[in-house]
């Protein structure tokens, strides 16, 4: 069995590492896009042209499934992937987990980009979803693109930021950007700094178990952690084979799958 994931970026390494923990048997294949990186700035008719050139280049090596994980991707080129790929190959979106997060009422903050934030996507899913909570949307400015780089002071700095737009007695925080969850420690730490006392915890809502689990289900095969560790890891760089990028490493899970895929 073979899954594929698809980003602009590293953004997809905590997808990635989630469907390893779940099917160490699995074989994964990374699509990057160093040459048309970042997505964001894109119009949606380019950005879903670059979407479809990295899931045609993933789509040569015949993967069961292919998770875009990439929230802007996913709002703007889901329908022409899903057009172009499926049936024969499955594809799954990412999709912010505002649903869960909104379950229990109360003050929710949304980490999303500039981009992401107010807009008509972002709204819908607060209006469809969220009904009884208080969401407070946070842009990220910079955040995506310092975790993309590793580069730990900005990455601080972009935190501070929106922490400091964040309530402080938010009960739930929404990782509205897969990068996000790459930096979830410094994130916490940022909003810890803040709390109130006598709260608890922040609880985060990223969406990379929830994808990964996914992926699996439309594949028709269940989680299996105690498989033999018999995966493979490939990576495209826009299209041509290469390794995982050095950045991935500042990262536990890019050093995850980089470590597994050494031992084998």
């Amino acid at each position: 069995m073979k899954i594929a994931l698809m980003d602009s970026g590293i953004g997809l390494l905590p997808a990635a590492a989630a469907v390893r923990r779940l099917r160490p048997d699995a074989d994964l294949l990374l699509s990057n896009d160093p040459d048309g990186m970042p997505w964001g700035p894109r119009t949606p008719e380019d950005l879903t042209g670059r979407a479809l050139a990295v899931a045609l280049a993933a789509a040569e090596h015949d993967p069961s499934a292919l998770i875009v994980a990439c929230n802007t991707a996913t709002v703007h080129a889901l329908p022409a992937l899903r057009a172009v790929l499926e049936p024969h190959i499955a594809v799954i979106g990412t999709v912010p987990a505002v649903k869960p997060a909104s379950a229990d009422g109360g003050k929710v903050a949304i980490w999303a980009t500039p981009a992401t934030t107010g807009s008509t996507y972002q709204r819908g899913l607060i209006r469809d979803f969220a009904d009884g909570a208080e969401v407070t949307e946070v842009p990220c400015p910079g955040l995506a693109d310092a975790v993309e780089h590793a580069d730990p002071e900005a990455v601080d700095r972009a935190v501070a930021a929106a922490a400091a737009l964040t309530p402080r007695d938010v009960r739930a925080v929404v990782l509205g950007c897969t990068h996000y969850e790459l930096v979830e420690d410094r994130i916490l730490a940022a909003l810890a700094a803040r709390r109130r006392d006598g709260l608890p915890p922040v609880v985060f809502h990223g969406s990379a178990d929830a994808v990964a689990a996914q992926a699996l289900r439309r594949v028709g095969v269940g989680a299996a952690p105690g498989a033999a560790p018999t995966g493979t890891l490939s990576v495209l760089l826009s299209g041509r084979p290469g390794p995982l990028p050095v950045t991935a490493l500042g990262y536990a899970e890019g050093r995850l799958l980089a470590a597994e895929t050494a031992a084998r």
